[in-house]
């Protein structure tokens, strides 16, 4: 098999989530666990941090990433979904995985492999194990799928668990409420191993202060330790954000650069603040300048992509994939914070989601460019248009996301704003 055919392989004979929802769901680790010790376990011979939550914990592992990297560690980063090649999720050092590797693996495990059938997350997540094994990183960022407890990534040596936030989304899997949702992501909490909560929410406090001390593991709250003041947003000479961050309130760092836009991002800076504080308690050392090193070249240290990214300055052309009711909400605000004259908004989401609360989410002043991503779970361009002028969006409909993006950018003037959202998927086929 060459790359495209493996490729072929592994998206159409493996149940992918992204691709078609519930189909791919486990509802246990018994294929992972089978999986790693026909590879010879190769999840237990490093070192990871392991990340979940709803919203921001892609953003968070990129960040770890970048600022160990400047610190001279051989950092391994697995996240999902992928944008534009499969070989995003899986890098080392922010370089891909090679095309060979992917065909050798998957060509030296299909035959093992076939007895359990796995998931294509399994199966990923089994490569970029093995990859990082063999390429002997001093620490592997391990991004959840989806949930925590039963995700294939929970049987990961990590040493710090992570969990960003709590937020309404895969509902049909992890629960209908948050604290059903935070006890699922509860789960990757390891017994003495350190916690990390990103945002401190009441209504899940508790799950997690329980879950801690039934561990015996130190729980901190990122938000609680840091602050952030003096955001600045982007302008000509800087274009991503900068910022003051107090710690335990005194001052810490002033003029923090982070090279990708979006304010929202604040809640995924302290985050990733937290987690190298304790990777500093855990023996690894990282300095002031590795951290500001890190957080300024994340693009070019780890290949970040589709988090409030510019593609196109006149007109100004943005896209970011927050896809569920609480990402949503974050890029509204991000796009009443940018100045405009009008917007155009193309528009896709998944049919698995509850679309309703979304659309009411969405800004009324703006024309929609509605479409359908090239995926089994987009959810179809005219049924997005119905429900949506039900609730008092206006524009129309489009046969592919790059017919409808086309139009939106033919249509805008110099100085308006053209975004891109919705759906993850959306985005990668405009990127």
């Amino acid at each position: 098999m060459d790359y495209r055919q493996t490729l072929e392989y592994l998206f159409s004979r493996l149940p992918m989530f992204q691709r078609t929802g519930g189909a791919a769901y486990k509802a246990n680790l018994d294929n992972t666990i089978t999986l790693c010790k026909i590879l010879g376990n190769p999840e237990r011979t490093f070192n990871s941090v392991h990340i979940a939550g709803t919203n921001g914990k892609g953003s968070v592992a990129h960040f770890v990433a970048s600022i160990l990297q400047d610190a001279g560690y051989k950092v391994g980063l697995f996240t999902s979904p992928h944008l534009k090649d499969f070989r995003e999720r899986i890098r080392v050092n922010g370089k891909k995985i090679s095309e060979e590797k992917v065909i050798d693996f998957v060509k030296n495990h299909i035959k093992p492999f076939e007895k359990i059938k796995p998931s294509f997350f399994e199966y990923t997540f089994g490569m970029a194990a093995q990859y990082f094994a063999e390429g002997n990183v001093d620490i592997a960022i391990i991004e959840t799928g989806m949930g925590g407890r039963l995700d294939s990534t929970n049987v990961v040596k990590s040493i710090i668990s992570v969990i960003t936030n709590i937020g309404y989304d895969h509902i049909q899997f992890l629960g209908d409420t948050l604290e059903k949702i935070a006890i699922e992501k509860a789960g990757i909490i390891k017994p003495g191993i350190p916690i990390i909560i990103g945002e401190t929410q009441k209504e899940v406090l508790k799950v997690f202060q329980d879950k801690a001390a039934a561990c015996g593991s130190g729980i901190s709250f990122a938000d609680q330790d840091y602050k952030v003041q003096n955001i600045s947003l982007a302008n000509e000479e800087y274009p991503e954000i900068q910022l003051d961050i107090y710690r335990n309130n005194d001052f810490y760092l002033k003029n923090l650069r982070v090279g990708i836009g979006g304010t929202y991002q604040v809640k995924n800076i302290v985050t990733a603040l937290k987690t190298i504080d304790i990777l500093n308690d855990a023996g690894y050392t990282v300095t002031i300048k590795n951290i500001r090193n890190g957080f300024e070249e994340v693009i070019k240290n780890t290949g970040l992509q589709g988090r409030w990214q510019i593609l196109n300055k006149k007109p100004l052309v943005i896209c970011d994939t927050g896809h569920n009711i609480d990402g949503i909400s974050e890029v509204v605000n991000q796009i009443e914070l940018t100045p405009y004259n009008d917007l155009h908004f193309v528009l896709g989401l998944v049919n698995d989601k509850d679309v309703e609360p979304i659309l009411d989410k969405l800004p009324r002043a703006a024309t929609y460019f509605f479409c359908k991503a090239n995926i089994p779970r987009g959810l179809d361009q005219e049924k997005l248009k119905s429900i949506a002028v039900k609730k008092g969006l206006k524009g129309g409909s489009y046969g592919s996301v790059q017919e409808a993006y086309k139009t939106a950018l033919h249509n805008a003037e110099d100085n308006d704003l053209v975004f891109i959202g919705g759906s993850t998927f959306v985005v990668a086929e405009v990127l």
